[in-house]
């Protein structure tokens, strides 16, 4: 595969549920060829970030891999609380499931990320057209989540499988930004770039859109976070001007 930059935007540490240190992490990402990965935290408190970004940023400069630190919310007030601070940090992530949260991450512009919206779903996918035209208007990428396809076993795997390929037709259909992460919880279960756009090939994207999930929507991610965290920005749509 010829090499690109590559990202992975959801990783688990220590921190939060993950098992592995971010400097474990940042040495077998950086082993497998990524450019660079976001950490993606349980926010508890203010200043549980500051001690974050101060251990980031020594273990990337140390590692020469580029990490971003992520909040994820699991329900509205959470998500609420999150969008208040949100110059703080780089990534947020609506951790989906519920069809009313997932349509009010779709609708909130300071969410970078809606992840496997299909997750808690039973009769369908999560997912539909309605939500798959605002996250293309407020630029919210749908997340497909590798672990939660492996930790899935036989039956339960097949339905998961069923409705992600319908989500990433939906998103195909109206051109709303899709990412492949690992969702790794360990830095042994972070996975080649080959394996997570293989992953893409078997869901019905194309090998070249499959590689624009680890490499250039993660990108756009990562530069509208950096729009965000400017003192200019306020809120969406709303930046102050001076010379």
């Amino acid at each position: 595969m010829k090499y690109m930059n590559y990202f992975d935007l959801h990783i688990n540490s220590e921190f939060s549920e993950g098992e592995s240190s971010i400097e474990q992490i940042a040495k077998r990402a950086k082993l497998l060829g990524y450019k660079g990965f976001c950490i993606v935290e349980n926010y508890k408190m203010k200043n549980n970030i500051e001690k974050l970004k101060k251990e980031i940023s020594e273990i990337s400069k140390k590692e020469k891999i580029e990490i971003l630190l992520g909040f994820e919310a699991t329900n509205e007030k959470e998500l609420n609380k999150l969008r208040e601070i949100r110059k703080e940090y780089d990534i947020l992530v609506a951790k989906g499931g519920n069809p009313n949260f997932n349509r009010k991450a779709v609708e909130t512009k300071e969410v970078d990320i809606l992840s496997h919206p299909e997750k808690d779903s039973k009769k369908d996918s999560g997912f539909n057209h309605i939500m798959a035209k605002l996250a293309r208007k407020n630029n919210v990428a749908i997340e497909i989540n590798f672990r939660e396809i492996m930790q899935c076993y036989k039956k339960s795997r097949v339905s998961v499988l069923h409705k992600i390929q319908s989500n990433v037709k939906i998103c195909k259909k109206y051109k709303c930004p899709l990412i492949l992460t690992s969702g790794a919880l360990s830095h042994l279960h972070i996975k080649d770039p080959i394996v997570l756009t293989s992953m893409g090939t078997m869901l019905e994207l194309n090998l070249n859109d499959s590689k624009k999930t680890l490499s250039d929507i993660p990108k756009q991610i990562i530069e509208s976070s950096k729009k965000k965290q400017n003192k200019k920005w306020i809120m969406p749509g709303v930046e102050l001007e001076w010379n």
